[in-house]
This record gives structure tokens, sequence and C-alpha cells, in this order.
């Protein structure tokens, strides 16, 4: 069910005839790309191994009382820790292998960053769906062995999505899908008995939960991270290439966002609120970061009005990338944020401060005012790049006094090199970063260029110069904002779609199995009438005809006429097909829908101004031990959110498989959500 991987990129996977993508890339291809996830996928196995083994060798410190024992098994811990340490180390490493998702072209650029995609593993649905339909819906569950091989399919192939649009829409096809999926076979009741596990993209460690909402939160992880890949691919020497890349970026950031927004209480770091919106602002910054050189593109003209507005261009870009340095350095994004990530940061924002102080510098000291030149626009906009002038300057005297104006030039080159000197300090102090050739090579020639410019001026009244460089304002023509996902633009079919409409065929609804009546003509009258759309029902029942006699209630469905199924035909096609019968006595077969307030519980979903519903899953348990039996008061059921710490594990146990069986023994009813610990400590 597989492509071959060419060296340049997947290309685009054929539709299928039904509307989806049935087709991944080869896991298996000899590509960068593919290599860095089979990596990834190898380290996920280590660190889940050693993550078991401390778990086991914790228990034990708890259980025994043995010093010997003790000392023995703090020993081992000890060990373990570091293989772990060592293990996130090298995963950092596959995070920051930036240049295999670059594109293939000779460039001079500081390379961007893009995510790696959440590795899964197998999920097999043909079992539970299997019974489910079986019982559930009382229909031949072999018929649906197509559609149930259609739906891992598609899971397998999202596994490894090829690297354009065609990769996005299948992702989004197949989120659409888990939408279907959730309302026809994941009743707010019970579990399926399908267990899903996914892999932290930053920390390796598993995540494993019966909860159909942990496979479409990292679905749309995926989809976002997939985008930023299609981002760095782009080609940064075109202007085309630079607008899908900022297009790029921008959609990431959506998807994230959404993701954020939506999925509010997800079990897994990489996908928890605070790494979310520092991530949102990372694919931002590069977003800005590529406008920026959308502008110099053609060229950087040694023009007064030009190089003031790249030097505002290039300080916005310096800004953001302040501000998401700061946030990858806050508790508790720092723990798990790739080291060199944040580093990257701190090198871009120094890199692209110093270039603003730079170019302020060669307006200062290239372009005097001359007879001919706009002053007042000139003292205009000198004067709207500072929030406030050096003690003693005044933006007119700097811009006619021509000492004045080789001062504060050179107090710019001076912050330039210095800005300069801290990025290439902080590449050196980075073993990932300095491995990194055209990182090394930008930063050296940038700081080359503020030196030689430098050394230009005249010097010798260096040490009399007291004036310190303001801050340069800064400000953008091209404003950068996420743009939300757009699922409405991929068409899927339900793949259930036999099932019936899902408005009355899904798993909160719950039915008889379907009865056979046989109607026979009284006076050519039924005994009833028609009602609703698809499936259409009995109304108006006539309690003393022969159709009420075999059983025939007021509401009933129709689900089939003659054998044939009509759960989509509306009243007038079921009309038809009786009116086709003549005068033969008609079989249809009827299903009544049960009351299911007194069966289902009540869901609760988290709801933000302006946003769509959440699913979060603050699901209502049933807790009736809480209860004071003694109160004549109805059962309330208290609110647990999906990721609650369970408090009979240990502080960095996680829920693996073994956990999931053990915890389902308790006496108290718990929600499914309470089975991960999301506050243990990873490492």
């Amino acid at each position: 069910m597989t492509d071959a991987l060419p060296p340049r990129g997947c290309p685009a996977a054929e539709p299928a005839e039904d509307g989806y993508f049935r087709k991944g890339c080869n896991p298996l291809a000899e590509t960068g790309r593919s290599k860095l996830q089979n990596q990834r996928a190898a380290l996920n196995q280590q660190i889940l191994r050693a993550v078991r083994m401390r778990a086991g060798a914790e228990n034990l410190l708890r259980a025994t009382t043995n010093n010997k024992v003790r000392e023995q098994v703090l020993l081992e811990l000890s060990f373990v820790n570091s293989d772990l340490q060592i293990l996130k180390e090298e995963l950092e490493g596959l995070n920051i292998s930036v240049e295999v998702y670059q594109n293939t072209e000779e460039t001079f650029s500081i390379p961007l960053v893009p995510l790696g995609l959440k590795e899964t593993k197998e999920v097999d649905f043909t079992v539970p769906l299997k019974d489910f339909i079986l019982e559930h819906y009382s229909e031949d569950s072999f018929e649906y062995e197509d559609e149930i091989a259609d739906l891992m399919d598609l899971r397998q192939a999202c596994r490894t999505p090829s690297r354009d649009e065609a990769g996005i829409e299948m992702l989004i096809s197949y989120f659409l899908q888990l939408g279907y999926v959730e309302n026809r076979f994941f009743p707010p009741t019970r579990h399926m008995g399908v267990l899903f596990t996914w892999y932290d993209s930053f920390t390796g460690v598993p995540v494993c939960q019966q909860n159909l909402l942990l496979e479409k939160a990292s679905i749309l992880f995926n989809i976002g991270a997939l985008y930023t890949q299609i981002g760095t691919r782009c080609n940064r020497q075109t202007q085309a290439g630079l607008e899908n890349a900022v297009d790029a970026f921008q959609r990431a950031a959506g998807v994230l966002s959404y993701l954020k927004e939506t999925f509010t209480h997800t079990p897994s770091y990489d996908m928890s609120p605070a790494m979310l919106n520092v991530l949102v602002k990372m694919m931002l910054a590069q977003a800005q970061e590529c406008v920026f050189e959308q502008s110099g593109l053609p060229g950087i003209r040694n023009e007064f009005f030009t190089l003031m507005k790249m030097t505002q261009e290039v300080a916005k870009v310096g800004e953001v990338y302040m501000l998401v340095n700061t946030a990858m350095n806050q508790e508790p994004v720092k723990e798990n944020i790739p080291y060199s990530w944040s580093k990257l940061a701190q090198i871009k924002s120094d890199h692209y401060k110093a270039l603003a102080h730079y170019f302020v510098a060669t307006i200062l000291c290239d372009h005097e005012l001359q007879s001919g030149d706009d002053e007042d626009q000139q003292e205009k906009a000198l004067s709207q790049l500072y929030d406030y002038m050096p003690e003693g300057l005044m933006v007119l005297t700097v811009l006619k006094d021509k000492v004045q104006r080789k001062q504060l030039g050179k107090a710019h080159l001076r912050k330039a090199i210095v800005y300069h000197e801290e990025a290439l300090r902080v590449c050196g102090l980075c073993k990932k970063l300095r491995n990194i050739d055209v990182l090394q090579e930008v930063l050296t020639a940038a700081h080359k260029r503020s030196l030689l410019k430098y050394a230009q001026q005249e010097t010798e009244d260096d040490f009399l110069s007291l004036i310190q460089a303001p801050d340069i304002l800064p400000k953008t023509e091209h404003k950068i904002e996420t743009i939300a996902p757009q699922f409405s633009k991929v068409k899927v079919k339900d793949f259930f779609h036999r099932l019936g409409p899902l408005t009355v065929f899904s798993a909160k609804q719950r039915w008889t199995a379907p009865r056979t009546i046989h109607i026979h003509h009284e006076a050519g009258e039924l005994g009833f009438s028609l009602k609703g759309g698809s499936p259409v029902q009995i109304y108006c029942l006539d309690p003393v005809c022969s159709a009420a006699s075999m059983g025939l209630k007021e509401g009933d469905y129709i689900v089939s006429v003659g054998g044939v199924d009509c759960k989509w035909l509306g009243v007038n096609e079921v009309v038809e097909k009786f009116k086709s019968m003549g005068e033969q006595p008609i079989e249809i077969e009827v299903i009544s829908c049960q009351d299911t307030a007194a069966s289902m519980h009540s869901k609760s979903a988290t709801y933000s101004v302006g946003m769509q519903k959440t699913y979060s899953l603050i699901c209502l348990a049933m807790e009736e031990d809480k209860i004071d039996q003694t109160k004549k008061a109805p059962l309330k059921l208290p609110f647990l959110s999906w990721g609650t710490k369970n408090r009979q594990k240990a502080a960095s146990t996680l829920c693996l498989p073994s956990a999931v069986a053990g915890s389902l023994q308790n006496k108290k009813k718990l929600s499914p959500f309470t089975l991960l610990n999301t506050e243990s400590s990873l490492y």
C-alpha cells in the first residue's frame, strides 16, 4: 500500500475513487527524512524500555526495607536516569537535524526549524468495530470488512505522509474520518477496547489511551508538523518560494493554535498548551523571517528610505525571536524543548538586531543631507526609528552635523559588532549548532562586514565618544498572523455511511433489533402515514390496523422495504416503493428508538468565547460512593479532566499498556482519562 520515496521528496499520492488517499510514502526508502523518522522510532522504543525499567526500580525501592537492596536499586536508578538523559540528547539531535529538511538548492540563509512527525504504533480496528456493528447496529459485520480495511489502510498511510499538499490532504481526510468513526463507534459510556499509542515528539515517551481524542489530537499535531516541513523545503532564493514558506508557517501556526484551543487537556508534553504556545510563536517568527528575506531578495539598495524600511523590518524579526527565546526558557517548556532550538532563537535574535544597527550605521555614515534632499521627510523617518535620542542630540542636528552623524553611526556599528560576537559565542557553545556549516558562514560573514564598515571610519576620536546607540523600534508592513485550518475544503465520504444517517444511527443512540412487519392493504390504505427525512418514521398509526397488530409502533423507523435497504431514502422514495408493490403484501423492517436518558451519562464540553466546541473531554464519571446516601439529592457527577493525575501511581511512572490493565481493577469507577499521569517527571 505504499509508494517508493524518490530522493527529493514524495510524489503526490493519487486520490482513490472514493475520495480519500490510500497511499503514503515508503518508510523504508533511503532518504534523509525517512532515515530520521526510522531513527526516531528506534529511539522511542529504547526510551520506552528505559522508562519501564525506571518504573520497576522505583516500585522496588518503595517496597523494600533492606538497606543493601535499596543501595543497589538506587545505583541502578542512577544508571537508568543517565541512559534516559543520553537518549533524550540523541532525540534532540534528531530535532535539530534541520539540513535534511531544507531546500536542496545552494543557499546562504540561516536554516529554519521544522517539527518532526509524531510516531505511533499500528492499530487493529477489525475485531472491536465488527463486534460493535453486530451488537449495536444488529447488522452482519462481515459485510463491513472492506470499510474497516479502508480505515486501517488510511491510518497506515498517515504514518508516512508525503511532504506536499497531497500529504496534508491525506492527514486532514483521516482527521475528518475520525469524526465519523467517533460518532458511530465510540459511545460515551464505555470503551471500545482500541488502544492508541503515540510517542512524544520531544521526549520520546509513549502515551497510551483508549481515547480516540488522543488519535485526533496527534493527527492535528502531525498536520502542523508537515506544514513546517513544507515551509523549510521551499526555495528561499525565489519570490514564489518565500511566499510559499510564509504561507506554510502561518498555516502550521494556525493548526497548532487550533490544537491548543480545542484539545485543552492533552496528556502529552509536546501537545500541552504551554508547549503549543511556544511552537506557534516559533512558526510565526520563521514566517516573519521569510518576510524580511522577501524584502531583501531583489537586493537592498543603498538609499536612505530603503535602508530605513529594512532597518525596522529586520528589527521586527529580532524582536519576535527574542520573544520566542524568552518563552522557550520558561517553565515547564524549558525542560522539554530542545536546547539547541532555544539557542538558535537567541542567535537569530542577536543576528537580526545586529543587522538593524548595521543598516542604521550605513544610513548615518554614507548618506549626508544634500541640498536637494527632503529634509522634513528624512527628519520624520529618523525620529520614528528611535524611542528616544541620546542625550544632547537632536534629530535634525544629527542630519545636518557631519560629526554627530558619524559618532552616532559608529555607536550603532559598535552595538552591531557586540550582537554579532554574542551570536557567534552562543553558536560556538552549542555542539549541535556548531556543526551547521551554513549557520557559521552567515554569522561570520555578517560579523566581518560590520568590522570592515567600522574600520573604514575615522577612529581617532573613539575614546572621546561616549554616545550609546539607542534601541531601534521594530515595525513591519506585513503583519504575520495564523491561518486557521480549512477542513471544509477537503471532502470526505463516511466509510460506514451504509449504516445509515449519522443523526439516527450513532453510538449515542440505542434502539431495538430490526423487526419484520408484514403489511396488508386494507381498502387501499396501509393504516399509517410517513414523516421525516431519512430514515422515515411511522406517523399517525391506526391502532386497529393489521400493521399495528403485528407490532408496528408510532415513531418506528423503516430501515428496509421488501428486503431493500432504505435508511437513506426519504418519504417520497419510500412511498414509491410501496406503490411499486401493488396489492401484494409488503414486508418492511423497522426499529424503535429506546430512551437513552437513563442509560447514558450527559457529556460536557468546554467552550471558549468565539471558539468551537472543544474536545478536552471534561467528562462526567460515575462515583456513587462519594454521594451522601442520607440526602435525597439527585446523582451528581464530578468533572474529570483528560489526563488527571492518578495519585496511586508513582511520580514518574507512565500509562503503559500494563498500567492501563492494572488501573481498571480499582474499585472506583474511574474515567478513562484519569489513567495517564500528565504531571509525572519524564527525565
